[in-house]
């Protein structure tokens, strides 16, 4: 089973046009089972997409908007389709992003989807708050796959370590009586796995299992190379004694902030960074992360 997860910045990428094909055509030719994004975008002012134009689309209940013409997910989802490549999928927004987008999350599925959740993990429920933060999942035969963009450790507003208390929460609730199969958390955590005491160990302390430690055969697992929004003001003293900065505050490797978390130890063969300008073309100002799991999993 293959899966990817990537915070694909979508809309608001410079050069938008090519990095959408390029992406389509690394979906085409790893097929991945299961694709999860964040940051996907569309204009909040665009026209409605008709109905007959969706295909394979499953739209999440608590969901009552519309879904837009250049809605990233609906056009990915369109290429693809052109190739021959179906996927099932689905889109909720979270909020307004730059005061022009409605800014949300997706997955996509080889397998049906047989059922979608949807839930707010911020304190904030305002929509025109970049800081409101919703979590999107579906549950396949494989099990239960959710898509995940968190807050930072130290915002007082909407501190990570509540945002996690609420996730973890709802997913025992919600998908605690699939326990024959594994849950699956993909996304951008913003949570550096190099700094110790905060969200990236919160979230090992769970018991959640870091896909990129289990697996067999890995490599350096740097997500973003670069200083990104979020991130310019709270890169610390902390991470410079950690090794992440050099000198004027510029990274030297780069941040491994996005990750596939599994809820119980399961066999990966392989995780790699994708889409980072080595392995495949930069679509992004996050690289993409993408895992193997054993054919076949027995539980």
């Amino acid at each position: 089973m293959k899966m990817i997860t990537i915070n694909i910045h979508s809309l608001e990428e410079p050069d938008y046009e090519r990095k959408l094909h390029r992406f389509a055509d690394v979906v085409l030719a790893e097929q991945p089972d299961i694709f999860a994004m964040q940051e996907v975008n569309q204009s909040a002012a665009a026209e409605k997409l008709e109905p007959s134009k969706l295909s394979g689309y499953v739209k999440c209940q608590d969901f009552e908007g519309e879904i837009r013409q250049d809605n990233h997910g609906a056009r990915l989802s369109g290429l693809l389709l052109e190739e021959g490549a179906r996927y099932f999928w689905t889109w909720v927004p979270a909020k307004l992003g730059y005061g022009k987008y409605d800014e949300g999350l997706a997955i996509f599925s080889r397998q049906p989807i047989l059922e979608v959740d949807s839930f707010r993990i911020s304190r904030c429920d305002d929509y025109k708050n970049w800081k409101t933060r919703r979590i999107l999942g579906v549950r396949t035969e494989k099990g239960w796959f959710y898509t995940v963009h968190m807050g930072w450790w130290d915002d007082e507003e909407e501190p990570f370590w509540e945002q996690w208390e609420r996730l973890k929460g709802h997913i025992h609730r919600a998908a605690g009586e699939e326990s024959d199969r594994p849950v699956w958390l993909m996304g951008d955590f913003n949570s550096l796995d190099k700094i110790s005491g905060q969200g990236y160990d919160l979230v090992s302390e769970s018991g959640w299992q870091d896909t990129y430690c289990l697996a067999k055969e890995r490599d350096c697992g740097i997500t973003v190379g670069k200083v990104i929004d979020g991130w310019k003001e709270r890169l610390s003293d902390q991470a410079d004694e950690e090794g992440i900065l050099g000198g004027q505050g510029q990274l030297l490797e780069g941040m491994r902030i996005d990750y596939i978390w599994c809820s119980r130890k399961v066999p990966i063969l392989s995780s790699q960074v994708i889409c980072n300008g080595r392995n495949y073309p930069v679509v992004s100002d996050h690289y993409g992360v993408m895992i193997v799991a054993e054919q076949e999993l027995h539980f």
